[in-house]
């Protein structure tokens, strides 16, 4: 099956261990109805505004059908650009709209059955009337929900599909696309692409599509992170050595004892270390890549202002910005935010990492090394301290 219809109790038509085992980057799957009666949480205007933000990442695509030329402008956009746009053939696209808006987030829970550092953001799209980003393919995977009005769109799900790019646009559009699927997409509908799909999507009316987008690096993006943390760390006493050094058949020759000593010596850098690696992953993984950047709040209370104050039904807040996970090691866990690791037992690693906010009785659960790091958390500005009377 490639269409099928959400349930009560299930909203990908299935449980979510089936399809992780058939579907998940393997093939697309369009559910029908996955969120019932659905009813966007922000409006057109809501992301022409966002869009005119310095921070946010927005981009504007434009085609120009007689020519078939497409154009491409980044943001932030100006507020009076948005009502002299025509009423066809334009895609409004603004990235990380989940750290903006906490109704676009709260759809993130449905997500569950995924891990939470793969999710990388929701983007939000609007269309006019003809409106699309051309016929391309993305390297992750991607959920796309139909949010308002409809979209069109078609895929290439045959064996080897053309993959070449246009040498004549901005975007990396494909030189060659051909259908074997076409559908129309209502409020509520989600259609699912693993990596490498082509597909391409068409507004039928003014449309919002939500795009929940994967975290997957590249090969060389994970080298070449982990060997500039290996270099970064590395000893300089440890050298290339030979002194089992005989006599060379030839002197010019790179012959085979010294290429083992070239292996030991990147041995050395103890590459294949579990805990090593994973600390690395950890922090390369939670740091963000994109836009946003979780800054220290001017002025800052002191812990036993904070303490007093979470004691009197105060709530900690984390930073929409924040990307937190944690790992096992072989005692206890280590926690990651943005880049940065804190030593913990496991317990609190998991909680600090679940919840998006800590009162006063979850913060007094934690031990001694948890309460540090929320307080170092809350320091660098990945907390905010909500009074009571705050919301």
């Amino acid at each position: 099956m490639i269409e099928v219809h959400a349930t009560a109790k299930h909203f990908l038509g299935m449980p979510a261990a089936r399809f992780l085992r058939e579907y998940w980057q393997k093939k697309p799957l369009l559910i029908r109805n996955a969120f019932p009666d659905f009813v966007s949480p922000i409006e057109p205007e809501d992301l022409a505004g966002l869009a005119c933000e310095e921070a946010a990442l927005s981009r504007i695509v434009v085609h120009d059908r007689q020519q078939d030329r497409w154009t491409l402008r980044s943001g932030p956009f100006q507020e009076e650009e948005f009502p002299g746009m025509p009423d066809h053939d334009w895609t409004l696209l603004v990235q990380d709209v989940d750290k903006w808006d906490a109704d676009v987030r709260e759809l993130l829970r449905h997500f569950g059955f995924l891990p939470r550092w793969r999710l990388d953001d929701i983007m939000v799209s609007f269309a006019a009337t003809g409106g699309s980003v051309g016929a391309h393919v993305d390297q992750y995977d991607v959920f796309l929900l139909q949010a308002q009005g409809q979209r069109r769109w078609q895929i290439d799900a045959g064996p080897n599909p053309p993959t070449a790019f246009r040498d004549d646009a901005e975007l990396k559009l494909l030189r060659q696309f051909t259908p074997t699927h076409d559908w129309v997409l209502e409020p509520g509908d989600m259609l699912y692409l693993p990596p490498g799909m082509p597909h391409h999507g068409v507004a039928v009316n003014p449309c919002l599509t939500f795009s929940f987008g994967m975290r997957a690096p590249s090969s060389a993006e994970l080298i070449g992170d982990y060997l500039d943390t290996l270099v970064a760390d590395a000893d300089e006493a440890i050298r290339y050595h030979d002194e089992d050094l005989a006599p060379p058949k030839d002197p010019n020759e790179i012959d085979a004892a010294a290429m083992a000593r070239v292996v030991e010596a990147l041995n050395a850098l103890r590459m294949n270390d579990p805990d090593r690696l994973g600390d690395w992953f950890g922090r390369f993984i939670t740091t963000y890549r994109a836009s946003g950047e979780v800054m220290p709040a001017p002025e800052s209370r002191s812990r036993i202002e904070v303490e007093w104050d979470l004691g009197q039904g105060a709530v900690l807040q984390r930073h929409p910005f924040s990307r937190l996970a944690w790992r096992r090691r072989k005692r206890g866990a280590s926690l990651f935010c943005n880049g940065d690791d804190y030593a913990l037992p496991v317990a609190d690693a998991q909680r600090i990492a679940a919840a998006e906010t800590l009162d006063g009785a979850a913060y007094a659960a934690l031990s001694d090394g948890g309460r540090d790091a929320v307080i170092a958390l809350m320091t660098q500005g990945h907390y905010q301290l909500l009074l009571g009377d705050e919301d």
